[in-house]
């Protein structure tokens, strides 16, 4: 289990005996404020502990997904706008505004772990109107891998989410053309 500060405090009752229990490896300093029972964490622990209201995105939602086999050299995370900026060298910030951030979060485990995401109907959509941000190879084989699983996406959340955007209609055709 990971642990803030004040939760190690609390546990271990002072800083004197959080000190003695790091030294006796009872609890591991992870990094500056976390702490674990494990000596080696997984990042996605950490990234759930020190960042509770982001949600993974963009590549790392796609790699999760299993719509692409390229593993990202980062960690993307989405946060409201006005979010604090994430300063860690591991981590793709990306702002998104606050009438889109809420649509479509959903959970997934990876590698036992039980994390944030964006679901595959909003990770289309943001697919679709990035298209010309994305290198092309790697749009085409994430494409190709939602055609695979067309028939398990759910079409009502689909048009929902496209509300939310100026051009659905556009987001729509080009969906309609490129995927099923």
């Amino acid at each position: 289990m990971i642990y803030n500060y004040k939760e190690a405090i609390s546990k271990y009752k002072d800083n004197y005996q959080l000190d003695k229990a790091i030294k006796n490896e009872k609890i591991f300093k992870i990094e500056a404020g976390l702490y674990s029972d494990e000596e080696f964490v997984n990042y996605l622990l950490i990234i759930n502990k020190k960042y509770p209201n982001a949600v993974f995105t963009s590549d790392s939602a796609y790699y999760y997904y299993n719509l692409t086999d390229v593993i990202p050299k980062k960690y993307f995370l989405a946060t409201h706008r006005k979010a604090t900026k994430i300063v860690d060298n591991k981590i793709k910030q990306m702002y998104v505004s606050e009438d889109k951030f809420e649509i479509g979060i959903s959970k997934l485990i990876v590698n036992g772990i039980e994390i944030k995401i964006y679901d595959k109907e909003k990770m289309l959509i943001e697919l679709v109107k990035n298209s010309d941000k994305i290198p092309f190879d790697y749009y085409k084989e994430i494409i190709n891998n939602y055609r695979n699983i067309s028939d398990k996406l759910d079409m009502n959340k689909l048009s929902d989410y496209l509300n939310y955007y100026k051009n659905d209609i556009d987001l729509f055709s080009k969906i309609q053309k490129e995927v099923f």
